[in-house]
């Protein structure tokens, strides 16, 4: 017995070569999918707008399956987090961030993952498998239907849960054309992201392939320490890794430069920009060359001077990104830095 096809993870033209093979008008298309994204419908028979026979037809031959959730996790802060189980041995996590002017859906890409970064959870598991476009897609529906009860919506999506998206690049790149299509999800090029750690041939073949957001996880500032926390640079330096940003940013992708975790404590706000800045051009200048913006995210266990903010954001740093809770009293300042306050910042 033939698999039926998952419809979830057909993009536009995808879904209209399959209602070409069986004969139906490309209109079909848009109906399925207003169907499927829009009203959240599972069951064919529940589409009226389509004919008998093609319901019947479609119940033969396809599915809009989506996978189990085995547990659900509310936090206090209003972060909600699902357990999604694929197959008898494989699960994947997607979280959902609430702030006040967005919510933020966090997807996975793969069943662990094979760059065994020494501070992620993720790649001590190891690699099982690359998620299926269908998959991926999934969960954002499972968010959405969730969150569509509650009053509270998807605004962004990151594919910075589990695995490395760029090590999964046709069903990424699928799943990004699916988010942004006004029959789906209808989300802007720039409320969607897709983090990397440097995959430098995906890197550019992504600025060819779809026009969202890329952001780079540096992790540390120079290739001493890069090469002991994310293994991947050995292979693609962070030189290599702003070549490949650089054709990203002249392609017209969106190209976000992100320092993210503790070396930001270790080696401090400022000189993590001016140490990636010498690994790159030897300048040691503050303002890394290029048209990306550049972001700063705390945690919770990141001791920040706010008298620093100021300087950050003369240096070209677009925003400073509290996960913490840390930052309630700094807002104005971020938001004074958005009209040009200080020196050297440009419009955002």
């Amino acid at each position: 017995m033939l698999e039926k096809q998952n419809l979830l993870g057909l993009t536009q033209v995808k879904l209209k070569k399959f209602f070409s093979d069986l004969n139906e008008k490309p209109f079909r298309t848009k109906q399925i999918m207003q169907w499927i994204f829009h009203q959240g419908a599972s069951d064919f028979g529940d589409m009226h707008n389509l004919s008998k026979d093609l319901r019947q037809k479609l119940q033969a031959i396809a599915s809009i399956e989506l996978p189990e959730v085995t547990s659900i996790d509310n936090s206090k802060d209003g972060v909600i987090k699902w357990v999604i189980k694929l197959g008898e041995e494989n699960h994947i996590e997607t979280v959902y961030i609430p702030q006040k002017d967005r919510g933020t859906l966090c997807i996975s890409s793969q069943v662990g993952c094979s760059l065994a970064c020494t501070f992620c959870a993720t790649g001590y598991q190891g690699f099982n498998r690359n998620l299926e476009n269908h998959e991926i897609i999934a969960q954002v529906l499972i968010a959405q239907n969730h969150l569509k009860d509650k009053g509270r919506r998807i605004s962004n999506v990151v594919f910075m849960g589990m695995g490395e998206p760029l090590l999964n690049e046709s069903a990424v790149y699928d799943a990004c054309d699916i988010l942004l299509d006004d029959w789906a999800f209808g989300l802007s090029r720039r409320r969607v992201t897709v983090s990397s750690s440097g995959i430098v041939p995906a890197l550019m073949r992504m600025s060819d392939t779809v026009p969202v957001s890329l952001a780079i996880s540096l992790h540390a500032p120079n290739d001493e320490l890069r090469d002991v926390l994310v293994p991947i640079n050995k292979k693609y330096p962070i030189k290599a890794d702003f070549k490949g940003l650089s054709l990203s940013t002249s392609l017209n992708n969106h190209v976000s430069v992100v320092f993210e975790g503790d070396e930001i404590v270790a080696v401090g706000p400022t000189d993590t920009i001016q140490e990636v800045s010498k690994t790159i051009d030897g300048s040691g200048k503050f303002v890394i060359p290029g048209l990306w913006d550049m972001h700063v995210h705390l945690t919770a266990s990141n001791l920040f001077d706010s008298s620093i903010l100021p300087l950050l954001l003369s240096y070209g740093i677009t925003s400073v990104r509290d996960t913490g809770g840390m930052l309630e009293d700094l807002l104005p300042l971020i938001e004074e830095s958005k009209k040009g306050k200080y020196p050297g910042q440009r419009e955002i």
